[in-house]
């Protein structure tokens, strides 16, 4: 009996931890170097001056998000929340070969202008090889469209990663060189009874295959990025639900 009333402390303790944990705290990876948080309207970028692009970009998606009437708004633009001195224009991906790669869609900000509009500050891009953008990406993304018709809501972490200590740069400005990324992952998180969560990890190259292939566990993206994804849940649902390397949506 005392064994009994024992696991039901520790389910009701984790339950009440649980749902005292507010959106904001969530989605919001531990703190890391070098790296700058802005809050938007939609999404929280943190951003790192050095690579001069975003370390991770967070954000929450729901169905009023991707059911929204916004036209999309193609005006790419310098965020202002950096000092001008250090802050990337679109201009500085002029005949770079790359796209300006959001990491948080223009789609999954159509709720509101405000929102469409601060999705394409270039503290929310990447340069990102065409192919892969146009394709596996974007298929990955309209998928998490669809997982909102059926879960609602959707606690997204998305960002570049970097491999080794050299990287390509592109950029006219010397002082103002943009690192190109290896590869980017996606981090998905569903709340619920039973918490599920799986990543993506895909090269920065002519990806056009199914995103299904590049599925990992979070623990491995935390690997190799040194992001501490949702640090706020218990321990032992972080533990599980980090481990997860297949899509059980």
């Amino acid at each position: 009996m005392k064994h009994y009333f024992l696991i039901l402390t520790l389910f009701i303790t984790t339950v009440t931890c649980y749902a005292q944990i507010t959106d904001n705290q969530l989605i919001l990876p531990a703190k890391i170097h070098n790296e700058t948080i802005i809050k938007h309207q939609s999404y929280i970028c943190s951003y790192n001056i050095n690579n001069k692009t975003p370390n991770y970009i967070a954000w929450i998606l729901t169905p009023e998000r991707v059911n929204g009437k916004v036209k999309r708004s193609n005006k790419f633009q310098g965020d202002p929340n950096i000092p001008k001195s250090l802050r990337i224009e679109t201009s500085d991906f002029s005949g770079s070969g790359y796209d300006r790669g959001h990491m948080c869609p223009a789609a999954d900000n159509r709720h509101s202008s405000q929102a469409m509009n601060e999705c394409f500050y270039m503290t929310n891009i990447c340069p990102q090889n065409h192919e892969l953008n146009s394709r596996t990406w974007n298929d990955l993304e309209m998928q998490c469209r669809n997982w909102t018709k059926k879960y609602k809501k959707l606690y997204i972490v998305s960002g570049p990663v970097y491999s080794g200590n050299q990287h390509k740069t592109i950029g006219k400005r010397k002082a103002m060189r943009i690192q190109v990324p290896e590869a980017f992952f996606k981090v998905i998180l569903i709340m619920g009874k039973q918490p599920k969560a799986v990543g993506f990890i895909m090269k920065n190259t002519s990806v056009t295959d199914s995103y299904k292939k590049y599925t990992v566990s979070i623990d491995e993206i935390e690997r190799k990025t040194g992001i501490d994804f949702f640090p706020a849940l218990p321990d032992n649902i972080e533990r599980k639900v980090e481990a997860m390397n297949k899509i059980t949506f």
